[in-house]
This record gives C-alpha cells, sequence and structure tokens, in this order.
C-alpha cells in the first residue's frame, strides 16, 4: 500500500468565489474512498482538479509521485456527472471511440461490463435512459487501466435495482495497485462500498477517516455522521 495520491493545501478559486480551501489530503492504494457533502460542497471540483480538468490556484497534487501533467492524466480515469457522449453513436461505436482515445482502454471488458449491466451495445446513446446513460458511463470508466479511479454521483438517475450492480461492478474493480474514489450525496446505500470516507462540508475537509473506526468512535452508521454534519 503506498500513497497513490497527495494532496497538500490545495485551493481553487473561480474568480473571487473559493471552491476549494485548504484540503490536505492522502489516498492510499488499494482503497475505495468516499467523498461525501451536499451539491455545492467542492466535491466535483476537487476530482476535476485531481483529473486536470481544471488548474489549482495553490497548493499541490501529487499522483504516483509525479505533478499533475499530460502524464498523471494517462493514469486517472473520471467519470464527470454530465453525459458527455455523442447521442447519435451507437454504443458499439463508443466503444471504438474509447479504443482510439485512450491506449490502456480495454474494449472486450467493457463489453463484458455492459453485458452484466445489461446495456445493448447495438442501441444509440440518445435512446437510453439516464440510468442506462450512467451505467454506460460507469463501464468505459472502469474499462480503462488506470491507476486512480474517480466516479462523481454514479447512483444518480440509477434505480434501486441496478444500483446493486453499480456497486459490485466498482468493488470487483479495485486492485491493491489502484485507487477508487466515489462521490456522493447518497449515502445509505452505498456506505457499505467505503474503506475510508472524506466529508467536505463548506470547501473544506470537515472529518476524514476509516470508515469503519469512525462508525466505532461516533457509535454510529456513515449515513448517521453524514446527519450529524450536515443537518
Amino acid at each position: 500500500m503506498n500513497n497513490l495520491l497527495k494532496i497538500d493545501g490545495l485551493t481553487k478559486k473561480y474568480y473571487n468565489k473559493v471552491a476549494l480551501d485548504d484540503i490536505t489530503l492522502t489516498f492510499n492504494s488499494g482503497k475505495i474512498y468516499g467523498l461525501l457533502g451536499p451539491n455545492g460542497s467542492g466535491k466535483t471540483t476537487l476530482m476535476k482538479v485531481v483529473a486536470g480538468l481544471h488548474k489549482q490556484t495553490k497548493g499541490s497534487i501529487l499522483i504516483n509521485g509525479e505533478p499533475i501533467s499530460y502524464k498523471t492524466k494517462g493514469i486517472v480515469a473520471y467519470m464527470p456527472t454530465e453525459n458527455f457522449l455523442i447521442d447519435n453513436f451507437k454504443i458499439k461505436q463508443v466503444l471504438k471511440f474509447y479504443k482510439d482515445m485512450y491506449k490502456d482502454f480495454d474494449e472486450e471488458k467493457a463489453i463484458k461490463l455492459l453485458s452484466t449491466l445489461k446495456v445493448n451495445i447495438n442501441t444509440t446513446v440518445k435512446s437510453l435512459s439516464s440510468g442506462l446513460v450512467a451505467k454506460l458511463k460507469l463501464a468505459l470508466t472502469l474499462s480503462r487501466d488506470a491507476s486512480v479511479y474517480m466516479f462523481d454521483e454514479p447512483l444518480n438517475g440509477i434505480d434501486i435495482l441496478a444500483r446493486e450492480d453499480i456497486i459490485n461492478c466498482i468493488v470487483n474493480s479495485c486492485g491493491e495497485d489502484k485507487i477508487i474514489i466515489v462521490s456522493s450525496h447518497i449515502v445509505d446505500e452505498i456506505e457499505k462500498l467505503f474503506d475510508d470516507v472524506v466529508f467536505i462540508k463548506e470547501q473544506k475537509v470537515a472529518l476524514e477517516g476509516n470508515a469503519e473506526q469512525l462508525r466505532i468512535e461516533h457509535g454510529k452508521s456513515i449515513e448517521n455522521i453524514y446527519k450529524e454534519i450536515y443537518g
């Protein structure tokens, strides 16, 4: 286990608005992390900075010992909340596009995941429900051979029955040399997924630590700790 992702004193401002305020965190390989907080707390901004999509105002980020660069972008797989897929493409065309875009993309793995998630690769993106789009985005992200996987609100728009499939796919993809970070404001069904959790409140880290240890220390579930922090 090593410090695959280290964030030190990270601050991000958009003009005069503070989106992240002096964030310091360490993420170790082999773990699944929950990045928790209500909408607008800073979760998405943190992920986008780590993914190299936004530049920090202050502070440092090291991924496998390297600062954010073209090189680190190649080992980070990020699933945003937005639907970034081309509507008129059939899913099998999306897979070909990803294969051309990312050298580490495993098309066969994606096809297997989509089959497990009951997504037909012969349909077009525009014909998919929001839940099926979320499943497609998940499969595309998990089919890259990255070191850091980040999923921004992966249960949004997913019905209760399908949520278990998504959680299982994420759990089965975790390896000793990888980290998975999942942001969510839906805690009750997903807390069992996390080894460690980070609570972001008003652009700062309000609480972080091992999920089971926090349950013992607080005498309550992660969901109820969430309610205590944000209630």
